[in-house]
């Protein structure tokens, strides 16, 4: 069966793709629920978007609260990553019938250990993440787990920790649904109703962040999933770890997003290399011609099998010529795609660098979230690769607006490295990268500006930035000179020599541009950001940042070739948008020609 090309192709397409191999997998026994259960978690849900995963575990919301954040800043990112896959270490993923007794189901676990903590979600099909105290039960639960019974086909013998759970009989109806809820993102529509409740452009803000970002529940199927791949190449590298890097890790990851995952064989290297004095041994090893090309041999293996062995995996490809050679397959049971590549420890420090900037500030994440729904809303970033914005280019971007604020929100990361201990020495590939692992070395001026100023000068920054000529550098804090004509040059934090974002061309330059300038110009009118009143039939006139995800907003923004045109400041249709608007009193704002004339 062919497999779409693009990086990431329409997720509903994958869908039909991932349910016609579904039957070839005997190990993996789904049970889908109804069609209109899969057409909603295509295409989002309802109002019910604050949570998108319910867990039966009171213990397991709190964690999400202010003692989450104690407990971050207390421990390094490498603690809380360790932490986190020891807890999926102990961890099974299991599916289950659409309605059954919750009760008899942790009855019948408890018999091989001690739960700690367990929830249910919904991906095609009802399951259960379960978090047992130690690992002995895990071999407990496995040696009870039988293979399934498949007829005119032949099952793959790997016993993995996903498992199907049989319910006896005919089951009730009687029975309860499992308390849970889908982990897909809530769509435009759902995040605009929202945010016309609040009260404020801050209010929106931090609203916007709590309801994308991802929940601790998903982190922890992240991690699980993460670890059930680590079972399959494990068989071939019994030291290896697989772990989440990117969105998943560095505290910036939105439901629904890709888990990137690395290949870490340090372990293997690290202790291969350790020298003694007197008698030593090595291991006999192959060799290949580069590091790339045993990279390229590793990942080819690995591949296959988790195309041929790996329950639930489906659509797997090895893109292994790419400049940094990866598997790409969806995983069916999280409803997660996953890219694995191998040995990749850039891109691992460069997540601990976004998650020590999203911790110092929370006003970070909320820029960060705001910036991103405003470029996906109008098309700046997407999930297809090609000339776009990149997420991780947005979040470098602002990271760099934020240095340059007075007093900076955020460190350099010249200052970070000079924060550093001895312990925090970190050089890849020649390249030194170096920054202080400890958060409460980190010492920043106050500053008191409020999201809404943030956002509005922002836009107004990057609609004036000099991108002809300019790069972006957040190690030195500073606009550097171009060193390649490129469209925009945003400097790799670690690798200087690399522009993150080569892809980007004019036309999608000068329409970021063109959009930062009248989102900026919306955002200086004092009838958006006000609440306003209800109209007849009952409806909100968009306000604040929900004005500025109206499509309105990017049709006189669209540039359809590189040939500049004289634009005003704001198009006509933004000006109809603040005519729609209410004002105190009921009154409407002025007509055209009377902002016309104001102007």
């Amino acid at each position: 069966m062919s497999i779409h090309s693009h990086r990431r192709a329409n997720f509903c397409a994958r869908v039909r793709l991932k349910s016609a191999m579904a039957a070839s997998f005997g190990v993996c026994r789904l049970h889908f629920r109804s069609l209109g259960g899969l057409d909603r978690f295509c295409h989002g849900l309802e109002p019910q978007t604050q949570r998108r995963f319910t867990s039966t575990t009171p213990t397991i919301k709190a964690q999400t609260g202010s003692k989450t954040a104690d407990s971050v800043k207390s421990k390094t990112f490498q603690a809380i990553q360790e932490e986190r896959r020891e807890q999926a270490e102990r961890s099974v993923l299991i599916s289950c019938p659409a309605k059954f007794s919750e009760k008899k189901f942790l009855d019948f676990l408890s018999k091989h250990g001690t739960v700690n903590k367990h929830f249910f979600y919904n991906s095609f099909g009802a399951y259960a993440v379960v978090e047992f105290s130690n690992k002995e039960s895990i071999a407990s639960l496995k040696e009870s787990t039988g293979l399934p019974a498949v007829e005119h086909e032949a099952a793959v013998p790997f016993k993995s920790r996903l498992l199907s759970l049989k319910w006896p009989g005919i089951q009730s109806s009687n029975y309860p649904t499992p308390n849970f809820k889908e982990q897909s993102p809530p769509n435009i529509g759902d995040i605009t109703k929202l945010l016309l409740q609040k009260h404020s452009v801050d209010e929106q803000l931090q609203c916007l962040t709590e309801t994308l970002q991802l929940t601790e529940e998903n982190i922890s199927l992240r991690f699980l999933v993460c670890s059930l791949l680590g079972d399959i190449a494990g068989a071939y590298f019994p030291e290896c770890i697989i772990r989440p890097f990117g969105s998943t890790v560095n505290s910036f990851g939105k439901l629904g997003c890709d888990v990137d995952m690395i290949l870490d064989l340090d372990g293997i290297y690290a202790r291969s290399q350790k020298k003694g004095s007197g008698l030593s041994l090595e291991y006999q090893v192959k060799t290949g011609p580069s590091e790339r090309a045993v990279t390229q041999s590793i990942l080819s293996v690995v591949g296959k099998c988790v195309d041929q062995f790996g329950p639930g995996c489906v659509g797997v490809q090895n893109i292994l010529q790419a400049r940094c050679p990866i598997v790409r397959f969806a995983h069916q049971p999280s409803g997660f795609q996953c890219d694995l590549t191998a040995n990749n420890k850039v891109a691992m420090k460069s997540s601990e660098l976004l998650f020590l900037c999203g911790h110092l500030d929370p006003r970070v994440r909320h820029l960060v979230f705001s910036v991103r729904c405003w470029a996906r809303a109008h098309s700046i970033t997407s999930s297809i690769p090609g000339a776009w914005i990149t997420n991780f280019s947005l979040t470098v971007m602002v990271v760099f607006f934020l240095q340059q604020r007075s007093p900076a929100m955020l460190p350099t990361l010249d200052r970070l490295k000079e924060l550093a201990g001895p312990s925090d020495k970190c050089v890849i590939e020649g390249n030194d990268c170096t920054i202080v692992s400890d958060l409460s070395k980190i010492a920043l001026q106050k500053n008191t500006d409020t999201l809404e100023k943030l956002l509005q000068e922002f836009f107004e920054f990057y609609g004036n930035f000099p991108f002809n000529k300019a790069s972006i550098n957040i190690r030195k804090g500073k606009e550097q000179s171009k060193p390649e004509a490129t469209a925009l040059h945003i400097q790799n934090p670690f690798e200087a020599t690399l522009n993150i974002s080569k892809n980007v061309n004019a036309a999608q330059l000068e329409r970021f541009v063109k959009l930062c300038q009248e989102s900026a110009w919306l955002l200086q009118q004092k009838e958006i950001l006000e609440p306003s009143s209800s109209q007849s039939d009952g409806s909100v006139s968009p306000w604040g940042f929900a004005a500025l995800l109206a499509p309105s907003v990017t049709s006189g923004a669209g540039v359809k070739s590189r040939r500049k045109k004289k634009t005003e400041p704001a198009s006509s249709r933004i000006k109809n948008l603040l005519d729609s608007l209410k004002i105190k009193g009921g009154e409407t704002v002025a007509k055209k020609g009377s902002a016309n004339s104001s102007r």
